[in-house]
Order: C-alpha cells, then structure tokens, then sequence
C-alpha cells in the first residue's frame, strides 16, 4: 500500500460527487481516508464505476476521478493507493446466522466430506477428544454431496463410539439433526414419545426413534445443550463469526432469528467498541411478545438495529420438510406446515402497529403462498395511519419453490424476496428427485423475480451455506455448482446479470433494512464501507469469480481486515 500524509488546512467537505477540482496551491480538503487508482463499482446507476474516493468521520466525500482525489490527499489522510485491486460498495450478507457460523468454526463442521463413511470418521476423530459426559457437537454434515451412502444420518452411525457422551449435529439446513441414544435419553424422547406439530423423530420398523430430529422436534434438545447458557462460549462464537465475514468481505449482515441472548450479547460487544461489521437483525418467533412491547431498537450509529421479526412456516426439501402443493416426487407426503393461521396471522398485525418488519422462511410452495395469502390480508386490515412504520417492506426469506401464479404477487402486495443463490448448487443436484423438472421451472427463481419487478436481497444462510460471497455471486450470474456442472433441471437461463447480482449484496439489501439513503452504494453522504477483491469480479470469466481474494475490508472508513 502506498500511504501519504501532506499538511492540513481547514478547507470544506466535498458533499456532492466532484470532477476534479481546481487545485490551489496548499490546498487541502480534509478527510481521513483515500482510496485511489482503481475501479470502484459504486452500486449507483447514476455514477456506476469512479476511480477513487475519499471519506471523513466515517462518511463518504467524495467519488470521482484520480485527479480530483488529490485534494483529499493532505494531513493525517490514510491514502490507499489501490493499483491491481477491485474496490465494490460493501458487501452485505443479506441473511445469515452470525452466533451459529461461529460455533461452525468451534466445533466439528462436517460440511464438504465426500462420503458417508468419511463424515462418520471426523464425528469419531473428533468425539475421542470430548471427555465422557459433555457433548459432542457439530454442524454442516449434508448427504446429497456423499458417494456411498445418500440418506440421513442416524444414531447407529455414531453410537459405538458416543456411548458416554451425548451427541447433537444439526444437518447443514438446521431444519434437521442427529441426535444420538445417549442424547435421546437425556431428552426423555423413547418410541412412545408422540411427534411435535410441526416436526417429527423419525422411527425405524418397530417404531424405535433412529435419532433423525425434522424440524420442531429439534426445539426440543436446545435447552440441553451447552452453547445456551455458556456466555464465554456464546461471545467468542459471535466474534469468530465477526472475522469470519469480515476476511470473507462482508461489511454487514442481516442476522436471522437472533436469541435473546445472542441480543444481549450484541449489545455488550457493541458498548465495548468490539463489532467489525454492521448487523441488521430479526428477532426469533419465541421472543416476539418482549419486542412487539419494546419496539424496534437502533444503536443511533448504523452499527446494530433489530427491527424485525422472524417467523417460520415450514422446513427445508433436503429434509422433505418444505410444505408443498402437492406430494414429493420422491415420498407419499407433501412436507408440513410448521404454525397454522392462528400461530402466526396476530403476530404479523400487531408487527404493523409496532413498526417490526416480519421475515417468514418459506420454502416450498404451499408455504410461500400461504404466507402470501396472511401477508396480504394483515396489511388490508391495518391502515397505513395505524403502522409504526408506513412501509413495512415484509420479506419473505427463501422463497425457493414458487407456484407460477404466485410470482406476480410480490410486487402486487409490496413483499421482498429474500433469497440464497448457492442453495441452487448443492439443492439442484437433488431436487428434481423431490418436485420434477415441470415445478423446478418455479425454484430459485430469482432472475423471475426481477423480472416481475422486484428488487431481491441476496443471502447465505450461511452456516447452511459456506457464507462466501464469492460464491454467492457465483451462483447468481453461472447457475452451476463449483464444478460448471449444470443441466436443464437447472433453468441457466434465470440467471441474473453482473451487475444484478453486485446489487442483489450491495443496495438491495440495504433496500431491505430501510437504510438505502445512507449505505449500499459509494456515493456522498453514504457510509464508507468497502470490498476490495484482487480481481475484477464484473469482468473475468465466470469460473474464475470463486477463485477471487479478498484484499481488505473496510467498514466506516476503518479497514477491519486486510490480506
């Protein structure tokens, strides 16, 4: 990096997009940071690339061209000469769960093995070094990528080897899980324990649960496990997933479904001056009732918001959990709901008053259309006047398969889509087994749904996913897994542009957390948040784009990480 410091003269801030500006001698414009000599995709379709930009207080002053960058380079400026490299408007991970891609990085992650047998070999590596008694816990394993064995996971693959330690290892959807016996005990859970609404244990031939958790029978482990009241545990898997999106590129995040505790927690690091990255939150259904009585809460710096809501209505096609209109392809079921009507429809009426926007995971497409249907009817029967917020911008996170007729109604009804690009690599290599080539023409649709006019917030769901927005780009504008492998179940042709997909991480998302007029764009008065990559990810041949290193990440004119 090339850094230069010249003398500091009071001069005023440039607050509009500048040319170069005529230099007089001793000059300066002050500002603390100048990033220069480079390609910057701004986002900004009225100025969409520059060549440099400078920020003061954390704010952007200026973008334009080198030369007009000069006058910013003067006084205590940290000037980034950025020759070689690829600066874009920060990165936002438009759906991720920040505490669960922590414990990723704590525990055993199973997520990339090869087989069956493999997986099981780490679960057993890794369970010799836990002592009889604590648990043995994971995240990440996900057989659609196995070459032996294509099935789930269940107790008998583990417990000759777990026999005194109980075990817990959500599948990487965390819509699913393996408990072991020793687990299962603890949980009380025996063949006459009846399925939860919503979820289910699955049973072998006699009826003997197999340890195989779908949906909300897994609610029933969380209160056992140790990562809920172990707060060193809990602080130091939020800020190891801090660094993990900060080296990655992300300069914000939307956190789903954040516990209580995760909140508090939050809050903590953020009083300590500890957050690397800005995160917009939803608050989990459980705690609906304490936040529809307190209200939205803001930090008052753009660092930390929870203003929404988050709410659940099925499950995921890996697990065939996802509500569908009719049967799988591949089983004489159809998926379930996980709350009626009566679970949700109040909630989303007493958010409108509140000023919460609601966040529903929706998968298939019952699911998504009986959403659709509430959302719809909640936001006729509260009037604009009695909203806390006039425009709720209610999202709907996944949307994965759609029926066709229920394409249109998003933009019709005001709902987001809030969607994950890499789900298509690992799910399409499966889901024509579960829903056919005729309904795979409605799923992870997202050049449908601009299409249609909507704007789409790109995601993760990371640690379902690697969390890399690397391949979530990818994703976006190849529509084949990492391998360029795809076939017509594929659809390539709902792929989306470039530059959709830089907004899909950038404005949209911004779009999405009410904050498109201060970040999501390189531009005056904007936030100074930067993804600098070493290569030109709107330029290079498609397989190239997962291959990219980030360089440095900058959040508010602060770099958080650098190569």
């Amino acid at each position: 990096m090339n850094f230069r410091k010249v003398v500091l003269f009071a001069a005023p801030i440039c607050l509009i997009a500048c040319d170069a500006p005529e230099r007089v001698a001793d000059e300066c414009l002050a500002a603390n940071l100048v990033i220069h000599n480079t390609t910057i995709y701004t986002a900004d379709d009225d100025n969409w690339t520059a060549e440099a930009a400078a920020s003061k207080d954390g704010l952007i002053v200026y973008v334009g061209n080198n030369q007009g960058a000069e006058i910013y380079m003067c006084g205590d400026a940290q000037v980034l000469d950025m020759d070689g490299k690829y600066v874009y408007a920060g990165l936002t991970d438009g759906h991720q769960h920040l505490a669960r891609m922590g414990t990723r990085e704590m525990t055993v992650d199973l997520g990339g093995l090869g087989s069956l047998a493999e997986t099981v070999e780490v679960i057993r590596a890794w369970a010799d070094d836990v002592p009889d008694g604590q648990w043995v816990l994971g995240s990440g394993w996900i057989e659609r990528d196995w070459s032996d064995e294509k099935r789930f996971l269940n107790k008998h693959d583990v417990d000759l080897f777990t026999e005194n330690k109980p075990l817990y290892i959500p599948r990487s959807d965390n819509s699913s899980a393996l408990a072991n016996s020793a687990a299962l005990a603890l949980a009380g859970i025996t063949r006459d324990t009846p399925d939860p609404f919503g979820g289910a244990f699955e049973r072998d031939e006699n009826g003997e649960p197999t340890g195989y958790l779908v949906g909300e029978a897994m609610a029933i482990f969380e209160p056992l496990l140790p990562t809920g009241d172990d707060l060193v545990f809990l602080k130091e898997s939020i800020e190891k997933g801090m660094d993990w999106n900060v080296k990655h590129g992300w300069t914000a995040i939307h956190d789903s479904a954040q516990f209580d505790r995760d909140t508090a927690m939050i809050k903590e690091l953020h009083a300590d001056g500890k957050l690397k990255h800005r995160i917009f939150a939803s608050a989990n259904i459980r705690f609906r009732d304490e936040w529809l009585s307190a209200g939205p809460y803001d930090s008052g710096d753009n660092m930390f918001q929870l203003a929404a809501i988050k709410l659940y209505i099925d499950g995921t096609l890996g697990s065939r959990s996802a509500a569908l209109l009719r049967n799988y392809d591949d089983a004489d079921h159809a998926g379930f709901i996980s709350f009626e009507r009566e679970d949700l429809y109040p909630t989303m009426v007493d958010a409108l008053r509140a000023g919460f926007q609601i966040q529903t995971h929706a998968i298939g497409d019952k699911a998504n259309r009986l959403i659709l249907d509430w959302y719809e009817q909640a936001l006729n029967e509260v009037p604009v006047r009695e909203r806390g917020r006039a425009e709720p911008r209610w999202r709907m996170e996944h949307a994965q398969l759609m029926d066709p007729a229920d394409f249109p109604r998003f933009k019709e009804i005001g709902i987001l889509p809030s969607m994950q690009p890499s789900h298509a690599i690992g799910d399409l290599h499966y889901a024509e087994e579960r829903v056919g080539l005729e309904r795979l023409k409605g799923a992870y649709a997202w050049r449908t749904m601009i299409d249609h006019g909507n704007i789409v917030i790109g995601g993760t769901d990371a640690p379902a996913e690697r969390g890399d927005p690397r391949i979530e780009f990818y994703a976006a504008v190849a529509r084949m897994d990492l391998n360029g492998f795809s076939t017509v179940g594929w659809n390539p042709d709902l792929a989306v542009s470039r530059e959709e997909a830089l907004k899909m991480f950038t404005v949209w998302p911004a779009y999405g957390a009410f904050q498109e007029d201060i970040k999501g764009m390189v531009k005056p008065g904007y936030l100074a948040d930067f993804t600098i990559f070493d290569k030109d990810i709107m330029t290079i041949p498609v397989e190239e784009i997962p291959g990219v290193e980030n360089q440095m990440t900058i959040v508010g004119g602060k770099i958080v990480f650098k190569k």
